[in-house]
């Protein structure tokens, strides 16, 4: 009688099991590692799936909000002030990063005072003093069809705030005394051993860009000078890393300790640090110098409140254990370029549902970009700065920035893809607006349309929330409801009171749509 096989030509899976005779012990080997690894493919795409089903199902319940906006609006401060409220650590485990990006601002800002004040002679033109300050600003009337104009161009000046360095500025009288009794050809001197004492540091204004940007170049970068993608501070973290990995391996051989903040200072950033520390004084002698004073005044140098702040502050700043502090986060300045998403755990009444904060690139450039995020977003903050009434828009000089938010604003409340979304106006930069108000800046001299109202605080926001409102009512068929904040984003603690007003409005409208409530 026939002895049965062992592998069964019946079974193919048996057959395929049994070695062959063939096969070497090196062959097999190598066949059971592919195998194990055809395993542990197909074991991950399976745990892809479920992770991928799993997270569709919980999506369900998320918030899509987006922050819109025009370019320094303030959209980017208020995530910050989102972040700070609902994820905390994460604010910890970037500080480290605004470290470039607040001397990146301070070296900035001082190559833009060095550069108007060049484009003026290092002096103030006595000749010029009649002139109003309506007239230094932009050349052509707005084309728009707002609530702005802009004054002519026979009565206007070069706009201070983008002169290139070098540029000739008006003639001036070596005689000729300045606002304190000096002579402004002393001030000229004074001014012209700053900037060659500042030199080397203003040389580090490029790399400091291109190290925040990762090289990459965007044309009218407009004041913030430069543009940075989603994720630029962990890059920045990760990179820093990457270059003091090798110095803190020594000390650590050399049995010396380092600190976290110690291990990811960047090469140049700690070069930066320390020619600030020796140029403090110097910073200091410049900001206060009577000159740069009387062109601010005169509005000839115009300085938006980051710079400000920075070299008010640079005492502090240029210290050499300088560590960023959440006030300096939100303070600083640095253009986002595309669409950052930031993602939050928010509770409310017991149910922790994920909030999903998209703020995209607010330039007129940009804009495109928004498209793509309307068509599933629950709710829209528009930050509109009521400051700017006397600005115009970078990319468009011709543009007053009222005009361009409220036809920015048009846009959104006419959209059909929004037409049932939640929708909420800050109408932001309060702080800057009351400073501008108590320095005697008139209202009317950049909206003709104000007419002779008080120029006081109350009745000037009252007129900008009102052709807003108007705006919202024109573009309302589905009868939404418009909740307007008055908002200074930089103050934490009235900004997130302001966030938990929002989020359970926001909530409120979410649940009942979708059936929860």
């Amino acid at each position: 009688m026939r002895t049965p096989s062992l592998y069964s030509q019946d079974d193919p899976i048996s057959a395929a099991m049994k070695p062959s005779p063939m096969e070497t012990e090196a062959e097999r080997n190598a066949r059971l590692a592919s195998e194990a690894e055809a395993r542990r493919v197909s074991e991950q795409i399976d745990e892809d799936l479920r992770q991928e089903r799993e997270r569709l199902k919980r999506s369900k319940g998320d918030v899509k909000l987006l922050l819109l906006g025009q370019a320094e609006s303030g959209k980017s401060t208020l995530q910050k002030q989102f972040q700070l409220m609902y994820k905390p650590n994460s604010i910890d485990q970037e500080r480290i990063s605004w470290k470039t990006v607040i001397y990146f601002n301070v070296v900035h800002s001082l190559k833009h005072i060095l550069a108007t004040l060049e484009a003026w002679d290092d002096s103030l033109e006595e000749e010029t003093e009649h002139l109003d300050d309506s007239a230094s600003i932009s050349p052509n009337k707005s084309r728009s069809n707002g609530i702005a104009q802009q004054p002519s161009p026979s009565t206007s000046l070069m706009n201070s705030s983008t002169l290139p360095s070098g540029l000739p500025g008006p003639p001036i009288r070596p005689e000729s005394r300045g606002p304190n009794g000096s002579s402004k050809e002393s001030g000229s001197i004074q001014i012209g051993n700053l900037r060659r004492r500042l030199t080397p540091l203003m040389a580090t204004d490029a790399p400091l860009a291109d190290r925040l940007s990762g090289g990459i170049t965007v044309s009218g970068s407009g004041k913030g000078g430069v543009y940075v993608r989603s994720g630029w501070q962990a890059r920045t973290i990760e990179n820093a890393l990457g270059r003091m990995r090798a110095n803190y391996d020594n000390d650590f051989k050399k049995g010396r300790d380092s600190s976290f903040n110690d291990v990811v200072q960047d090469i140049l950033v700690e070069d930066v640090g320390r020619m600030l520390a020796s140029s403090k004084d110097d910073i200091k002698e410049l900001w206060n110098h009577p000159t740069v004073k009387g062109l601010i005044a005169r509005r000839k140098l115009k300085l938006d409140e980051w710079s400000e702040f920075f070299l008010r502050h640079i005492s502090r700043v240029a210290a050499p254990d300088y560590i960023p502090t959440t006030d300096d986060i939100l303070h600083a300045r640095i253009q986002t370029m595309g669409v950052a998403e930031h993602v939050f755990d928010v509770n409310i009444h017991g149910k922790a549902v994920s909030w999903h904060l998209f703020d995209v690139g607010g330039a007129r450039g940009q804009r495109h970009s928004w498209v793509p995020y309307f068509d599933d977003a629950n709710a829209i903050i528009f930050v509109a700065p009521v400051s700017a009434f006397d600005q115009y828009l970078e990319e468009d000089p011709r543009t007053n920035r009222i005009d361009d938010s409220l036809q920015l604003f048009t846009q959104i409340c006419s959209n059909a893809l929004l037409k049932n979304v939640h929708l909420v106006l800050f109408l932001n930069k309060t702080d800057l607006l009351k400073a501008k108000l108590d320095t005697g800046l008139k209202v009317r001299k950049y909206i003709t349309s104000f007419g002779e109202r008080s120029n006081d605080y109350d009745t000037v926001v009252q007129y900008f929330r009102a052709h807003f409102l108007q705006v919202h009512r024109r573009n309302n068929e589905n009868r939404r409801v418009l909740y307007t904040h008055f908002t200074s984003v930089v103050d934490t603690k009235a900004t997130q009171r302001i966030i938990g007003n929002v989020r359970d409005s926001i909530f409120r409208g979410y649940l009942q749509s979708a059936a929860l409530v």
